[in-house]
């Protein structure tokens, strides 16, 4: 058997067969299963977990294999469980229970985001930062929002009084398939200031009463 973790050594009869597969992490479980069940069943210990065997030596090699493949702390959760079945299913109950949570806060993240519109209180740093954080959140959630939708999302959601004749510009000008947040949200920037600064010089000239 190997020493590199992510790889799976088996010998047999004088030859040997590499198997890769993944470390467990908290959003990889259906992908690790999926793998770690072929690797299981090459080296002939699966069926200590499906249908279940009591096969004391192969509870012993398939418990062996699970255990290079998940974290040291699910270990400690699991190592006294006596059969490979009884493992495996409590791996499973574990991130099928975390799966579940994830979903139900990514619909969350994503009605909020639906619904997310620019405040007149907002500037635009705070509003594409507001959008920012979803889509952080989102994708450790492992749900990544792509650029054009960011994009279509944060120029649908200015106030169009303000931003209307600005956002129609960029639509024209640019292919917003291809054009970064961070691009879209510079321009704004500085459409933002520039509008400012009129404002603030119409202010001055303006006569006093």
């Amino acid at each position: 058997m190997s020493d590199d973790k992510n790889e799976i050594v088996l010998h047999k009869d004088g030859g040997h067969a590499s198997i890769k597969y993944p470390m467990l992490t908290s959003s990889n479980y259906t992908v690790w299963a999926m793998r770690m069940k072929i690797a299981l069943k090459v080296s002939e210990v699966w069926e200590t977990i499906d249908p279940g065997s009591e096969d004391t030596k192969k509870n012993n090699m398939a418990v062996a294999l699970l255990f290079q493949s998940i974290p040291e702390a699910l270990i400690l959760q699991v190592g006294e469980l006596d059969t490979s079945k009884a493992v495996w299913d409590a791996i499973n109950a574990r991130h099928v229970g975390a799966e579940r949570v994830k979903e139900a806060r990514l619909q969350t993240l994503m009605a909020e985001f639906d619904r997310l519109k620019m405040k007149d209180g907002d500037t635009i740093d705070i509003f594409a930062g507001k959008l920012s954080e979803i889509s952080s959140k989102s994708a450790s959630l492992g749900e990544i929002i792509e650029e054009p939708k960011l994009v279509k999302k944060f120029l649908k959601s200015l106030p169009k009084k303000k931003f209307i004749h600005m956002v129609a510009s960029l639509e024209q000008m640019l292919d917003l398939k291809t054009t970064s947040f961070e691009d879209i949200v510079g321009r704004l920037k500085a459409y933002e200031e520039r509008v400012a600064e009129e404002e603030e010089d119409q202010a001055l000239r303006k006569p006093e009463n």
